[in-house]
């Protein structure tokens, strides 16, 4: 499992919290997020997430990879949104997308998959009367944690290879494996699905 994304086992008090709790917290803290338009007050947000690390005992190791993953990003996103729009702004975006993606890992490392999905389903059951399928909801809830996991993981391992035949700086290197290796496992996904009677 690639270290930047996934349940990270242990016995915190955010590993014990209910999966639904974590959930709405998530959700309200997003749209706190997106509301707010403070640098500074997004930055208090920022510093409120790591302050969550450090009560979930995440390893020092996994949240420094999750910082460089998410300094990256941010540094293209902060990039455009100067090109295209302005210094405040680009900014803000910024700060927004860091707490954003330091919130969403936070509640992958301390809840396990299965937790997830049984809970969703269970938010779930009343929509039975109209005709959804709780189970398949909670399936996809489920499926896409895991391909963030897979794509991630898929990414690191591609790097390294790149890295190892000293091509970390070409494009093709990264982008044409990545691709390939996204795409097969995409097929074996879906050919899973497919033998559980979940392919349509």
């Amino acid at each position: 499992m690639n270290p930047v994304v996934g349940y990270e086992p242990g016995t915190g008090p955010l590993h014990r919290a209910p999966a639904g709790a974590k959930l709405l917290a998530l959700f309200a803290f997003a749209v706190v997020v997106v509301l707010l338009g403070s640098p500074l007050w997004l930055g208090a947000l920022c510093v409120l997430v790591a302050l969550g690390y450090v009560v979930a005992r995440i390893p020092a190791r996994r949240s420094l990879r999750q910082l460089r993953a998410v300094v990256v990003l941010v540094v293209v996103v902060f990039a455009v949104q100067w090109w295209l729009l302005d210094l405040t702004t680009a900014g803000v975006v910024s700060v927004r997308i860091a707490a954003a993606l330091g919130a969403a890992n936070l509640f992958t490392c301390t809840t396990r998959i299965e937790d997830l999905v049984s809970t969703v389903e269970r938010a779930a059951g009343p929509l039975r009367r109209f005709g959804a399928r709780p189970e398949r909801i909670g399936l996809l809830a489920g499926l896409t944690l895991q391909a963030v996991a897979a794509l991630s993981g898929i990414a690191g391992e591609v790097r390294e290879a790149a890295r190892a035949r000293g091509a970390e700086r070409s494009p093709t290197a990264f982008v044409v494996p990545f691709l390939v290796r996204t795409l097969r496992h995409a097929d074996e996904l879906g050919e899973a699905l497919a033998a559980r009677g979940e392919g349509d």
